[in-house]
């Protein structure tokens, strides 16, 4: 059985934009705008909200390559 505590510690695959915003040091309304342009790495539509592949995000990161969209 899980504990209240355990289930907090979960992290979840995606992030909302506001978030990924502020680890990439950006705007919200710069990251909703790249998002829509398709240039938010691991951005995706699900419904009425954009949400953020956390591994895609940090893959971005890690990499270094800013030219990369992927």
């Amino acid at each position: 059985m899980e504990t209240s505590e355990s289930i907090a510690k979960v992290e979840t695959a995606t992030l909302r934009v506001e978030d990924a915003a502020k680890i990439l040091g950006i705007g919200r309304q710069t990251a909703y705008q790249l998002a829509r342009e398709g240039k938010l790495p691991g951005a995706r539509r699900l419904g009425g909200r954009i949400v953020v592949s956390r591994i895609v995000l940090e893959r971005f990161l890690e990499s270094g390559d800013v030219a990369s969209n992927s």
